[in-house]
């Protein structure tokens, strides 16, 4: 219960807004309720904003109600990652609800990449995210979700989650994309993640044959990964109990497709290294 509300969970708004200002992209707007914040921005490459998205409570529990909707400007560029993490615990209660609407408008980017969930056996939430581009926007995001903790032997059995990203281009819908599960029922199907205990998914704004082949070329090793082109989006996914793996796994086609998506060289955030 929160004793400031009265009400089981938190409530939590946040409204962040991007701007370039002279050389660099500048966080021009920052609105807060609840315990969702961001630290001060890291300039490591110069007009790239890099952004540390803090949830300070340190994990998402029953009847939690959490809304970020993050702006970005015309020809602004902004790096969003998150210093761990996020766990959703279980729940003899409502449903925890994640809601995430991000907008890029013309010539800006977006590199959405914040660790992962870490959804524990009970846990009952909804998660969200809507990415809204302009023609010309730029946006590269991923989403790794792991159920249970398989290091502890804790697996899956109970607890509900669905997990959805959609994306529109000048509102019109591109890709949705969405995972849900009852319990290991999808963890477990032969035509779900067989037995699998985690899933991730990237998109970009990529639509380029030969940088696709390069990609698929970079996953041929490795069975349970797979990249393909959607109406101008390159959407690779995977599945692995290992979130570092994936993490690694990401971070080499982030590496490999910004430069020519973005005119940028890769530059890892520093908090990933602490």
């Amino acid at each position: 219960m929160n004793a400031l509300t009265g009400r089981q969970g938190w409530h939590a708004e946040l409204t962040l807004g991007y701007q370039l200002r002279g050389d660099k992209t500048r966080l021009v707007d920052s609105k807060r309720e609840g315990p969702l914040a961001v630290q001060r921005a890291f300039y490591p490459e110069g007009e790239v904003c890099h952004t540390y998205l803090l949830h300070p409570p340190g994990g998402v529990v029953a009847g939690d109600d959490l809304n970020i909707d993050l702006q970005v400007s015309k020809d602004a560029k902004v790096l969003l990652t998150t210093p761990g993490a996020t766990k959703f615990y279980r729940s003899i209660g409502p449903v925890a609800e994640v809601s995430q609407r991000l907008t890029v408008a013309h010539g800006g980017s977006l590199e959405w990449m914040p660790l992962e969930n870490i959804f524990f056996p009970g846990t009952l939430s909804h998660i969200v995210t809507e990415v809204h581009l302009e023609t010309g926007a730029h946006f590269i995001g991923w989403e790794i979700n792991c159920f249970g903790r398989p290091s502890n032997e804790e697996r899956f059995e109970t607890g509900q989650l669905s997990s959805e990203m959609r994306i529109y281009r000048d509102g019109e819908p591109v890709l949705f994309d969405r995972f849900a599960t009852d319990g290991a029922s999808l963890i477990d199907s032969s035509i779900g993640l067989k037995g699998v205990s985690g899933y991730a998914s990237m998109v970009a704004t990529v639509d380029d044959q030969d940088l696709l082949e390069q990609v698929q070329q970079l996953l041929s090793d490795d069975p349970l990964s797979g990249a393909t082109l959607i109406d101008g989006l390159l959407v690779v996914r995977t599945i692995s109990e290992q979130s570092q793996e994936v993490i690694s796994l990401f971070s080499s086609v982030w590496r490999l497709i910004r430069p020519q998506s973005l005119g940028k060289e890769a530059v890892v955030p520093r908090i990933w290294a602490t």
